[in-house]
């Protein structure tokens, strides 16, 4: 059974820094494979904002949180990291982890690519 657990959501004032984790259990990721973030807002759908290949970690972001948000990968514990600085209140959101066994680079900011998602985890940025 494929698990991705979320942790480190939470409330902060603009400009404050967060790092989210997100370990995966019970899913292999090869060459294709890529783990990453989602938010959704209130009323609003889901939207991407970071993506990791598994294998030579090449990253993608969403134009929204460039310069500002990084993803790293740790192979050995099946884990990804968002480091969130400079949070603005439009950050706020439910913010889902990803993860895909094979994800083509055109679709890798799209929902469909990504088979397993986590339960999420709540982030509050106030102004």
């Amino acid at each position: 059974q494929v698990q991705l657990e979320e942790s480190g959501g939470g409330a902060v004032q603009a400009g404050e820094s967060l790092g989210l984790s997100c370990v995966g259990s019970g899913v292999t990721l090869s060459n294709s494979g890529a783990m990453g973030w989602f938010r959704q807002g209130p009323g609003a759908g889901r939207e991407f904002v970071a993506a990791i290949r598994w294998i030579g970690g090449s990253t993608h972001y969403a134009d929204s949180v460039k310069g500002r948000f990084s993803i790293s990968r740790d192979s050995r514990r099946n884990t990804v990291r968002l480091q969130m600085n400079d949070l603005r209140p439009e950050d706020s959101a439910v913010y889902y982890c990803v993860a895909g066994t094979g994800v083509i680079l055109s679709a890798i900011r799209s929902t469909n690519a990504y088979r397993y998602w986590g339960q999420g985890t709540q982030v509050t940025v106030s102004s």
